[in-house]
């Protein structure tokens, strides 16, 4: 089948010569002169080969690579470079290019650049395909668990995803959300299609609306071009609202309007633009007791929660947590030139037994710590944050250890006794002058045993 390939280059002449050889060869190739334009298209609908130069006039080349490989890592990327620096091609292989051109360049080894690099491409997805069949892979990437709570979400996760219904996700901070949401759209009949993701949190009223609907040329000072919204370009696809319970009440108004018409108006637009999304919102809040206090709408709620999903914290799967640790030991030993394999039992003792208020995303961010700092291969005890390490004492409260005297008299009562109060014998044992054997003695109140 047809593979999507861009060209993103400011030279006009670079972007005609590989988008018309490209497409004499089958594909779709598409040029783009800036990186904000090449990224709104690859939202839309994902390219699976990406020719990127290392400068653009809007971007740094390297950063787009890392976005890329971020948030698209099924895509492959070959660098563009003018200046033929090493450094820079290094670089970029480093972040995950497939591989580099250095400018000028001949034709034909772009072409077998872009047959290599497309190749790769079809095989990791047949490769899935033939391990998702065998039932090798589990195709919820990210999600990690073997426990009771976590493989009954997994059951929910494969059966929401084959109905085109709104969901609801609900967790504590750092439990998944967005890898829930991105596992369902990924299962989905609507899995080709673009997943477009929007935290509602932490932003103003005309900022939201401006990013989920977009704008008309002139709708308001500085709106020089038009701007596809989010909403908009995920046509066919999934949107994701993460922190819903933040979005303001007038936003609410119109996000419900979305639900029910699944049309929209840009902003300062008089055409209506019909959607097809399937829409999957999340919150860290209790949006039923939000809707109590009057801070959510209630017909809101109930259009978005067809489905709820209730992801469990990590405190309440803690057989999760060795699982998850050896997964982000292995995730972070590379990027940091360490082969991190093991974790000491006094470790990971305490990272079990440690209620992770902020959840996976704590796990994660301590364990990358951890990493970082072991020297050897294995993780020990002084790696962990000095709080997680004070656990190891914590769990001493309520038993009693004995003092460095009481344990010298009981050694020296013990020996004392297996010498039949025989001190010059006994000092000989003890390593001790006999005179300093009487005093010790005498401090211990042993010698009316004597």
């Amino acid at each position: 089948m047809p593979r999507r390939v861009a060209v993103v280059d400011d030279e006009e002449p670079v972007r005609r010569l590989l988008t018309r050889a490209l497409a004499k060869e089958g594909h779709q190739a598409q040029g783009f002169a800036q990186g904000d334009e090449f990224w709104t298209e690859m939202a839309r609908q994902p390219f699976h080969l990406v020719f990127l130069d290392i400068r653009l006039p809007d971007a740094d080349g390297l950063e787009l690579l890392g976005r890329l490989k971020a948030e698209h890592p099924d895509s492959e990327v070959i660098m563009i470079t003018a200046y033929g620096s090493i450094d820079s091609a290094v670089e970029a292989m480093k972040r995950g290019a497939y591989h580099y051109l250095s400018k000028p360049f001949k034709l034909q080894e772009a072409l077998l650049l872009a047959a290599g690099a497309l190749e790769k491409v079809e095989l990791r997805r047949e490769n899935r395909r033939l391990k998702e069949a065998a039932g090798l892979e589990t195709p919820l990437p990210g999600l990690i668990g073997h426990s009771p709570a976590m493989q009954e979400l997994f059951a929910m996760i494969r059966r929401v995803a084959a109905v085109d219904c709104n969901v609801l996700i609900q967790g504590e901070s750092g439990t998944g959300k967005e890898l829930v949401a991105r596992a369902i759209h990924r299962l989905s009949p609507r899995r080709e299609k673009p997943f477009v993701s929007f935290n509602c949190g932490g932003f103003t009223e005309e900022l939201i609306c401006n990013e989920l609907f977009g704008h008309e040329k002139g709708a308001f000072t500085g709106a020089t071009l038009r701007k596809i919204g989010l909403l908009e370009s995920a046509s066919g696809g999934t949107v994701f609202l993460d922190e819903i319970g933040e979005m303001p009440p007038s936003m609410q108004v119109r996000l419900l309007h979305v639900c029910q018409e699944k049309r929209i108006l840009r902003v300062g637009g008089t055409k209506p633009i019909d959607l097809d999304i399937h829409i999957i919102a999340a919150s860290n809040k209790d949006l039923k007791k939000a809707v109590l206090e009057g801070s959510f709408r209630e017909d809101l709620y109930y259009r978005l929660n067809v489905v709820t999903l209730q992801l469990p914290p990590l405190r309440e799967r803690r057989e999760d947590i060795p699982l998850l640790v050896t997964h982000f030991c292995q995730k972070y030993s590379r990027p940091f030139g360490k082969e991190v394999k093991a974790v000491s039992p006094q470790a990971m003792d305490i990272l079990t037994r440690y209620d992770y208020p902020g959840n996976v995303r704590e796990l994660e961010n301590i364990v990358q710590r951890a990493v970082a700092l072991a020297d050897g291969d294995t993780i020990q005890v002084e790696d962990l944050p000095p709080d997680l390490q004070e656990l190891e004492f914590a769990s001493l409260e309520g038993e009693r250890l004995p003092t460095l005297e009481e344990v010298e008299r009981q050694h020296i009562a013990r020996v004392l006794a297996k010498t039949g109060y025989r001190k010059g014998l006994a000092s000989k044992i003890l390593g001790l002058p006999r005179t300093t054997l009487w005093r010790k003695m005498k401090k211990y109140g042993l010698m009316e045993q004597g």
